[in-house]
């Protein structure tokens, strides 16, 4: 599997290079005791540093990006997320925090041959 521990590692330095450190935010769910009316762990609020690049889906990619029924909405972006040093994976609750803008995660596509995570391809929505 070092030869793709060497591309995931290629992955974030080209990432690195030609994107921009940015931050996931999610929420772990927390557990409430329905028999005591309590929550026994509260939810708690998640960050951590990222390395990605945000693109406009292209013509081609998005197809009929507006039909009725599409995918893909105005406006949506296209996040590449480096998936090496990463201390949890995206989800489809998680947030991505561009410059202060938060994008919600609303599909994601992970490219992970021979089980070595190197990147996810995420599609946000505002």
């Amino acid at each position: 599997m070092a030869f793709y521990d060497d591309m995931a590692q290629v992955a974030l330095e080209l990432i690195t290079e030609f994107g921009s450190e940015q931050t996931l935010r999610d929420v772990t769910a927390g557990v409430y005791d329905e028999v005591a009316g309590e929550w026994t762990t509260e939810p708690t609020d998640l960050e951590q540093p990222a390395q990605l690049i945000l693109l406009d889906y292209t013509l081609q990619e998005s197809g009929l990006m507006y039909a009725e029924g599409s995918q893909i909405q105005k406006g949506d972006k296209k996040i590449i997320i480096a998936a090496k040093d990463l201390a949890w994976p995206p989800a489809l609750t998680t947030k991505v925090d561009v410059d202060g803008v938060l994008w919600q995660i609303v599909n994601i596509k992970e490219a992970n041959p021979a089980g070595t995570p190197l990147v996810y391809f995420c599609q946000g929505r505002k």
